[in-house]
């Protein structure tokens, strides 16, 4: 029987035994919605670093126009870096057919803690169908953990809604399941919360408000749009 299980934050990751087991990484507002949308719209992979310093040695011995860099560090855009936000990206970056290399202060600390996984992903509301079904078919027998990234060791609800559409997603599929606690808290709260709203609410959507990033809240808000389902191999993103 798979099991679905949700951690709150990225922190926790560092109790898992991640041998054998499927994590999909989630950063609604705004890591993994931005590298959905990067690989969605023709990127030919996304490097997630752990930091600017990190991406910036990424970028070295690479072609000149050949890559993108994108990332913040505590909610600011880094030096040189374009914004990190799914719109902002398509509008100023250039990115198909180009890579990205993206840092970001939570969600690709995320994906570089779950690297000892056997299977890693990118998910988001905008490819939840695609890679729950992908998980379905490919690792029926796999346990699965949904990883909200949070804020600097902080629960963020927009992750935990997140999670609780991925695991309404898993049990709209055939074959028997063991949803923990946590899972159910999380999609008992998705039933009953509008996403645009749950996410305008959240902690970082109210500082994106202030920062009059309205539509890119109301982007990420978007349900299984895309069916990309981005998986870590070799450090890189790739569909």
């Amino acid at each position: 029987m798979q099991k679905v299980h949700v951690l709150l934050k990225k922190e926790e990751l560092d109790q898992e035994r991640l041998e054998g087991k499927v994590v999909i990484v989630l950063d609604i507002l705004f890591a993994t919605s931005t590298i959905v949308t990067a690989l969605a719209h023709g990127a030919s992979e996304v490097i997630p670093t752990l930091d600017g310093k990190a991406a910036l040695a990424a970028a070295q011995g690479r072609p000149e126009g050949s890559y993108v860099l994108s990332g913040e560090f505590n909610a600011v855009t880094l030096p040189g870096f374009h914004h990190p936000t799914p719109q902002a990206l398509l509008k100023d970056g250039g990115i198909e057919g180009r890579t990205l290399i993206y840092s970001t202060t939570n969600g690709t600390v995320a994906l570089a803690k779950s690297r000892d996984a056997a299977h890693v992903y990118a998910g988001a509301l905008l490819n939840g169908e695609a890679v729950v079904e992908h998980v379905v078919r490919t690792h029926p027998e796999n346990t699965v953990l949904v990883v909200c990234s949070g804020s600097a060791d902080n629960f963020n609800l927009e992750d935990f809604y997140g999670a609780g559409y991925l695991v309404s997603l898993f049990r709209r599929h055939d074959g028997p399941r063991d949803f923990t606690d946590a899972a159910l808290a999380a999609e008992l709260l998705h039933a009953g919360a509008d996403a645009a709203d749950c996410l305008a609410r959240a902690r970082v959507g109210r500082m994106m408000l202030e920062r009059r990033l309205d539509s890119e809240i109301a982007f990420a808000a978007r349900k299984s749009c895309y069916t990309v389902v981005p998986r870590l191999d070799d450090g890189r993103l790739v569909v």
